[in-house]
């Protein structure tokens, strides 16, 4: 078995960013000689998230950011966090989008390339309330190529 990792780094603007991870991923896993397995993508922080989606503008820029404001909103009437109110620091609705989106997705993987379906990019989604330095590892493991 075929056991590598390698870590993705960038740097983010912050409020509900999303970056398409897809060409990245392949590259890790191409590179790894894994032909059949799994890759694993996590990011290292309590305040974005991995996920899928069609990585196209009305999604992005509009559908993501519209639907987690509505079920985790920044401020409002009836708005309270906990977190915000401990450490004031804003990002008390950041923490709580990204534990509901979480922060891995595992991918399988065949003839050494992550299967996606035709319309499906694995993106990093930047949920905190200022720039960020970020950290995504990627792990691929299998049977070689």
């Amino acid at each position: 078995m075929i056991q590598t990792s390698e870590d993705l780094t960038f740097s983010t603007q912050g409020e509900v960013q999303v970056l398409d991870l897809t060409d990245q991923v392949t590259k890790v896993v191409g590179s790894s000689g894994v032909g059949t397995g799994q890759a694993l993508v996590f990011t290292t922080s309590s305040t974005s998230a991995i996920t899928t989606l069609e990585y196209e503008p009305g999604l992005v820029e509009e559908d993501l950011p519209g639907a987690l404001e509505r079920l985790f909103p920044k401020h409002g009437q009836g708005v309270h966090y906990g977190h915000q109110e401990r450490w004031r620091d804003g990002n008390g609705h950041s923490h709580v989008r990204a534990a509901f989106l979480g922060p891995d997705l595992t991918v399988p993987v065949r003839q050494g390339r992550p299967v996606l379906g035709t319309w499906e990019q694995i993106v990093f989604v930047e949920l905190d309330n200022k720039p960020r330095e970020r950290r995504v590892v990627v792990n691929v493991w299998g049977s070689e190529a």
